[in-house]
Formats: C-alpha cells, sequence, structure tokens
C-alpha cells in the first residue's frame, strides 16, 4: 500500500477582525478622523467623506512633499474618500442613503449643525436604528461651553496638563503634537467599539457623545481625587516627580541625553550603587519615592556628575548591565534607527500612487491571529467618489445630476 504524500499547506490569514464594519468619517482636524483611521487599520471600509470644494484641513496641515500634504498620508490611510456637501438637498439624501448601510458614522461638527442639515440623530437613527454616531466635539453635547469652538489645545490647556507641564518659574507648556486629539481618538474607537458590542445584545445603536476635555483629564492622574481628600494642587516639577527620584533627564559626555526613572524602590539602590554613592541607601528618607523626591537636588547631583563623564552607549551599557531603568532621548532620526522599533515593525514602510514608497507608523498594536495592516495611505480627495455611489445603487446619470447641483 503507497501513500501519497502532500506538501504542507499554510493556512490562509485570517480576515482582519473589522472586515465588514461601514464607518463614514465627517469629521476634520483631527480626534475623529485618527478614530476613524483606527478603525480602518483592522479592516473597517471606512468611507471619508469631504466637502466638494472645502477638503479637509489635514490634507495641507505641516509639511508637504510636491504639493501633496504628507500628514493626510497617514491620517487618511485605509480610507476611501468621497466628496459630498451635506448641506445642500442631494447631498443630506446621498448621505442618509449611505447612513442606512453604515454601522458608525463619526462627526465633530458644532452641537446642532448635523440637525440643522435635517441629518441628526433623529433623522440618521430612523433610517438604520442600528448606527452608532461617534459626535467628539471640544465641550461636548450640551452644558454652557458646547457651542465654543474647541480644539486639542484648550484641553490640554483646561484639563490641567499645561498647570504641570514645565520649569518651576515658567510658564505653563503646551505640548508640540495634538497629544488631546490624540488621547481622544483613542477613546473615541474605544467607545465604538464599547457601542458596537452593546448592540449585539440590545439590537439598537446609540450616540457617543466624546468631549476632548475629558479623555485628556482621565489620564493626568488622580488629581481631583488629591484635591478633593487634601487639597493638594500639584505645581510644575520640570522632569522631575513629586513622587520618586531620581527622575530626570541628564547630558551625557558626548553631548547626547539620557532619561533615568526610579519608580520602583529596588531599582532606585541599584542606581546608587552603579553611580557610587551606596551610603545614600541608607539615608532615612531614601527608603520611599516621595522622601527621595524630597532630595532630588542630591541625587540628581549624583546621577548627573556620573553620566556627564560617560557617553551615551557607555551610560547605557552601564544600566542596563545594573539592571537599572534608562533610554535615550530620541528625536525622529533616532527611533527610525532603533533596533527595538525595527524588531517590533513600528515604522513601516508603504507604497504610495503619487510619492513612492514612504515610512510612517504602523497599525497601534499586534494581534496575533487578526493583525491589522496599512492598505494604501491617504488618497486624493474625492477618489472613489463614483465608486461608494455606485454600491450605493445610484445610476451614472444620477450622479452626473449631483454633480451638476454641486452636492459631489
Amino acid at each position: 500500500m503507497t501513500t501519497t504524500q502532500h506538501a504542507p499547506t499554510t493556512p490562509a490569514p485570517a480576515a482582519p477582525p473589522l472586515r465588514g464594519l461601514r464607518v463614514l468619517d465627517l469629521a476634520t482636524l483631527f480626534a475623529g478622523p485618527l478614530a476613524a483611521t483606527m478603525l480602518g487599520d483592522f479592516g473597517a471600509d471606512v468611507v471619508k467623506v469631504e466637502h466638494p470644494r472645502k477638503p479637509d484641513p489635514s490634507r495641507g496641515h505641516g509639511p508637504a512633499k510636491d504639493g501633496v500634504g504628507l500628514w493626510w498620508k497617514v491620517l487618511g490611510r485605509n480610507k476611501r474618500t468621497i466628496t459630498l456637501d451635506l448641506s445642500a438637498p442631494g447631498g443630506r439624501d446621498t448621505l442618509l442613503g449611505l447612513a442606512a448601510e453604515a454601522d458608525v458614522i463619526v462627526e465633530n461638527f458644532r452641537p446642532g449643525t448635523l440637525e440643522r442639515w435635517g441629518l441628526g440623530w433623529e433623522e440618521l437613527s430612523a433610517v438604520n436604528p442600528r448606527l452608532v454616531l461617534a459626535r467628539v466635539t471640544g465641550f461636548g453635547q450640551f452644558g454652557p461651553y458646547a457651542h465654543r469652538p474647541g480644539f486639542g489645545t484648550l484641553a490640554e490647556a483646561m484639563s490641567g496638563f499645561a498647570a504641570i507641564t514645565g520649569e518651576p518659574e515658567g510658564p505653563p507648556t503646551l505640548p508640540p503634537f495634538g497629544l488631546a486629539d490624540s488621547i481622544a481618538a483613542l477613546a473615541t474607537a474605544y467607545a465604538v467599539m464599547t457601542a458596537l458590542t452593546a448592540r449585539t445584545t440590545t439590537g439598537r445603536g446609540q450616540v457617543v457623545d466624546m468631549a476632548i476635555i475629558e479623555p485628556m483629564l482621565a489620564v493626568i492622574g488622580p488629581h481631583p481625587l488629591w484635591y478633593d481628600q487634601l487639597g493638594y494642587v500639584q505645581p510644575r516639577t520640570g522632569n522631575r516627580s513629586r513622587n520618586n527620584a531620581p527622575r530626570n533627564t541628564y547630558r551625557t559626555a558626548d553631548g547626547s541625553w539620557v532619561a533615568v526613572s526610579t519608580s520602583a524602590q529596588s531599582i532606585a539602590e541599584r542606581v546608587m550603587r552603579l553611580v557610587g554613592r551606596p551610603e545614600l541607601i541608607d539615608e532615612p528618607w531614601f527608603a520611599d519615592g516621595t522622601g527621595r523626591a524630597e532630595h532630588a537636588d542630591v541625587l540628581d547631583e549624583a546621577v548627573g556628575a556620573w553620566i556627564a563623564r560617560r557617553t551615551r552607549d557607555e551610560a547605557m551599557s552601564a544600566f542596563e548591565k545594573a539592571e537599572a531603568a534608562i533610554a535615550p532621548v530620541y528625536d525622529v532620526r533616532d527611533v527610525l534607527d532603533d533596533p527595538q522599533y525595527r524588531a517590533l515593525g513600528t515604522v513601516t514602510e508603504v507604497q504610495d500612487p503619487e510619492l513612492g514608497p514612504i515610512r510612517m507608523q504602523n497599525v497601534l498594536f499586534r494581534l496575533s491571529e487578526t493583525p491589522g495592516a496599512i492598505r494604501w495611505p491617504g488618497r486624493p480627495h474625492g477618489a472613489d467618489t463614483e465608486a461608494v455611489l455606485t454600491e450605493l445603487g445610484l445610476t451614472p446619470a444620477e450622479i452626473d445630476a449631483l454633480r451638476s447641483q454641486g452636492a459631489v
């Protein structure tokens, strides 16, 4: 008896986890669109809806190459792009048609804008009771500030973040990037998935009311509780912490910078032995993080002087051997060269029809069975209008009519 030998087969890759989910991205700059990007990275069919004559401002935000906005290539990735004037009757009706077949809409107009166009929750849920409407605004859908224009910078200021950031004698400091928007995007993506999970039980969609000022407040820690119970208001401490020391950035002999953290007592003790100051470990105040923070001048002098006599590589190597926590202070050039980031695939190369090979951040996390992927970078304004409207059932004549009305 003979047996036939077959070559081993490789299992077909699993479908991305959000395949089949339809998302309409009506939002601009930056929290709402980034939330939609995160959904698209894991397989959702994201349709970016832009005004026919006023593209998403992120297309022109920041540096460009050959007239092509680079930020958009990241923010618009994995999205099909269509144009639609939601304030025009034809645009409104078309959006309702798209909403009827969608799972999620993400928008960030000021409260009342969609309602003014006849596209509020009442109209949207009437055509699709299973729809999840994520409304991302600076201050939320109600309250005394609801109708103010809101941006991430205002959230960074109002959350208390700016007040605790910067040098003790310096001004409150804002981040040089969209921190509050990015945190709100993460929170919005989480909220959308929570609402979709609830839909499996209730059979109904719902409204997500995301105020950018709230996620930013959530991540700064227990400040409200500290004030409520102790009357304590955290001051600006620069790179230092009120909870542990040494914790700072230190300059090396070759002009680089490194960051040291000693959140754990055992790490603090290892650092002191490494830098030749083991006697400090026996000081009564060294026994906990708060006590060490009160003597940060002494600890910073010991650590800073030791690091200043060594190159970055020498300091890094010594800390690693001592099992103490240290990291180089990178700029983007260092990030792209770092072996750990390369091992993780944190930055990946994507082929772009306009610019050729380009590098950008990869999807946010790795799933062992159903990984996400960047299928394409941000596409030109309105590139998929005809394809998406044809899928909706519109004929070429109907699309031309919308175009002649200025609705697309």
